[in-house]
């Protein structure tokens, strides 16, 4: 295997070679599409180490029959010195047994390769937004925020990884009703400020107590001025002044999560600049926008419901009930009207663009992708963009769900479930799920140290592995070192060719947009590693620090060390620390 290439992406150099040898020998025709083409584990282990489609994806379009072409590749790949045996399984698949050099190999290209075992340049430096967060600047963030906060910022992290430039974007939504009621919550703290009564919060204004030193720093910035004065003379100045105050907020909460943003967008800004008519006319340009009546609502008419002329997108076109306004009927953009606007400036500096949108949002996918795809291939491909769906989840103290409410003040901010449970512990436990499942976030369990608790498990295993390095240093002397590695036997390397899997897992998981795979991948590998030490428990010859063979020692803990390092790695994507000591 070629020094630079892991062993999955060797193999597959050695299939192309093969294929390329038959297309010269004239077996295969030249040009085929060999995209679809996988190097992969077999499903079954005991069908062998690595497995390949390649007979099976070429052999239609080859005009061959499957096990006719999987019979050429196998003797192809029979030539290879890390194949001790390739077989043909089924209708045309191939089952290749490698040498146990191969697997040793990889543990030296891992402890070569260090931190950097798994980076990837199957992005080829495309550039990717990943927009998440972009919660309404009207508050601290809560835990209703987490989980998609710690998706986006995992994702933003596996894609440079794996080989792409990445923009983190936060969308500001600093031009909606919502920030209105913030203004004028906060007029309200400020006339406290000043002295002007206890505040007396109305319903539907923002009552929680974090408004208070906005209130005070607008006291201090312009005493009275604006204690008196009608609410035209200051609601854009403190709407303006309170959205700062609380991205400053927002993102200190972030950094409590070891999250910060390269672009922060402002909606107001984007109206200003008049991307939402350039937006409108490419999309009345494409037909896709025309002035209509919108059908009454189902059921009993309300008495202030008139047919109003609007702009509407044909979102039937792409699978809607209804077309959807791009503006209100007094003129100011909805709030679709004014994403599409915002998708469309985010393709003018991106390749690929990936947005982060809690479920609740489920209902504006269809249209959205169908905009974008318009707008941004106005003139030649359209620009890729996918949304990915975030499940809430639902809190637990004591088995009992803890409800949040921002308006009430009532909420769980991430700063104290940082403060509580630990940052760690809130990013790998926000990956334990895919996105779009239901979570619980028991606040008694995440913090248990058992083989139950993902967390703990995984930063156990990192935490044994480095005591073990210790252990053998100070008792026996003994360095982890390659020169032994020989004398591992087949447990052993079990446990080396799950760790070679990693590079695979970090390429499929960016492709797929799914950080939780790393997630899932470091929890396997744990248990395979934890299953691995217990060996010993019941065999004293089994043990990784064994004082009767410092050899075999030497070589196990090259090994345990190597575990160490994909631990390392894979946490490190996910944001969370590899601990030496538990």
């Amino acid at each position: 295997m070629s020094d630079n290439l892991t062993l999955y992406a060797a193999f597959a150099g050695h299939l192309s070679a093969a294929l390329d040898a038959l297309e010269a020998a004239g077996t295969l025709p030249g040009g085929l599409k060999r995209s679809a083409i996988t190097v992969e584990p077999p499903r079954d282990p005991s069908h062998g180490d690595l497995a390949t489609n390649a007979a099976m994806v070429l052999a239609k379009p080859a005009g061959l029959k499957p096990r006719d072409l999987a019979e050429a590749l196998v003797a192809e790949l029979e030539k290879l010195d890390a194949v001790t045996s390739a077989e043909i399984a089924g209708p045309g698949f191939i089952n290749l047994r490698l040498a146990p050099a191969a697997w040793l190999d990889e543990l030296n290209a891992i402890a070569t390769l260090a931190a950097d075992y798994g980076r990837s340049v199957m992005g080829g430096g495309t550039t990717v937004n990943v927009e998440y967060v972009s919660a309404n600047p009207t508050g601290p963030m809560h835990m209703g925020h987490c989980r998609g906060a710690v998706v986006g910022d995992a994702l933003a992290t596996l894609l440079e990884y794996a080989g792409h430039t990445v923009i983190k974007e936060y969308y500001v939504n600093d031009a909606g009703a919502q920030v209105q009621v913030l203004a004028r919550s906060a007029h309200i703290r400020y006339r406290e400020a000043l002295g002007l009564g206890e505040a007396v919060i109305p319903e539907g204004l923002y009552p929680g107590e974090y408004l208070k030193p906005v209130g005070e720093k607008l006291a201090a910035e312009f005493g009275d001025q604006y204690a008196e004065a009608p609410e035209a003379e200051w609601l854009a100045l403190f709407r303006v002044k309170a959205v700062a105050a609380m991205m400053d907020m927002i993102r200190a909460d972030l950094a409590q999560l070891g999250i910060r943003h390269d672009v922060f967008s402002s909606e107001a800004e984007l109206q200003a600049s008049g991307k939402p008519d350039e937006a409108e006319a490419w999309l009345r340009a494409k037909g896709l926008v025309y002035d209509g009546v919108l059908e009454a609502p189902k059921g009993k008419t309300p008495e202030d419901w008139e047919p109003v002329e609007l702009p509407l997108f044909k979102s039937t076109q792409f699978g809607d009930d209804q077309d959807r306004p791009i503006k209100k009927s007094d003129g100011t953009w909805t709030y679709f009207g004014a994403d599409l606007a915002y998708h469309y400036q985010k393709a003018q500096s991106a390749d690929a663009l990936v947005d982060i949108w809690g479920a609740d949002h489920a209902g504006t996918v269809k249209r959205i992708k169908a905009a974008v795809k318009a707008m941004t291939g106005a003139e030649g491909e359209p620009t890729p963009f996918e949304i990915k769906l975030v499940q809430m989840v639902q809190l637990l103290r004591d088995g009992e769900p803890v409800k949040m409410s921002k308006r009430s003040g009532n909420f769980i901010t991430i700063a104290d479930m940082v403060e509580e449970v630990g940052k760690d512990v809130v990013r790998f436990t926000m990956l334990t799920r895919k996105p779009d499942a239901q979570m619980d976030f028991d606040f008694a369990k995440v913090v248990e140290t058992s083989k139950d608790n993902p967390v703990f498990y995984v930063q156990y295993a990192h935490a044994r592995i480095c005591s073990m390095l210790r252990k053998g240093a100070r008792e026996l002397g003994v360095e982890p070192a390659a020169q032994h590695l020989s004398q591992l036997g087949e447990e052993d390397l079990e446990v080396a060719k799950l760790l070679a899997q990693f590079p695979r897992v970090i390429e499929s998981a960016a492709a797929a947009r799914e950080p939780h795979r790393v997630a899932f991948y470091l929890h396997d590998l744990a248990a395979a590693f934890h299953g691995y030490y217990n060996l010993g428990n019941d065999d004293p010859q089994k043990r990784i620090v064994n004082a009767s063979d410092v050899n075999l020692t030497s070589a196990r803990l090259f090994l345990a060390a190597q575990v160490g390092q994909i631990v390392r790695n894979g946490l490190a994507l996910l944001g969370v620390e590899a601990v030496e000591e538990m």
